[in-house]
């Protein structure tokens, strides 16, 4: 499969993905788990159909530290006894977030309410933010049909240094 478009070639699209990136730095400067936000983001990406993130995801996940057990059943993680109270509400924080259209309501007061149960006021924006910046970047990829399998941690850096 080859993408359609490469993103980095649009000098406005190159500056999106820096902004992301730049983005992604300042989440990974909360206190917010960092294997609890790739697990969200892998649940996204596999939500939203996104071979490229999901590859991403998971590898930046297994960097951080998580199982292939865990990695392999985030999919159907509401059927898999692997996970913390605290991880299972942030991925459906994930799930209701992504799905706001099939849902009708967005996020339900429930999953609010274990989110805040779980996470502090940091925890829970940079919950809300990854959410929707890995919602923005699947989408995007998913129109451009970057395909999954050729990422490696910490290659972004390096492409973005270079726009």
């Amino acid at each position: 499969m080859e993408p359609r478009f490469n993103l980095l070639d649009s000098p406005t699209a190159a500056k999106v993905a820096k902004r992301f990136y730049n983005t992604a730095l300042a989440l990974d400067g909360s206190t917010l788990p960092k294997t609890v936000r790739e697990l969200v983001e892998l649940r996204v990406s596999q939500i939203n159909g996104c071979g490229f993130c999901v590859d991403i995801h998971t590898k930046e996940a297994a960097a951080a530290g998580e199982t292939p057990l865990r990695l392999n059943l985030v999919a159907a993680w509401r059927e898999s006894s692997v996970f913390t109270e605290a991880e299972r509400a942030a991925l459906a924080l994930a799930e209701e977030g992504t799905r706001i259209a099939d849902a009708h309501g967005g996020v339900s007061d429930e999953t609010w309410a274990e989110v805040r149960e779980h996470y502090d006021d940091d925890q829970i924006g940079a919950l809300v933010c990854a959410i929707a910046m890995i919602n923005a970047s699947t989408r995007m990829n998913v129109i451009v049909r970057n395909p999954g399998g050729s990422y490696e941690p910490g290659m972004f850096a390096a492409a973005l240094a270079q726009h």
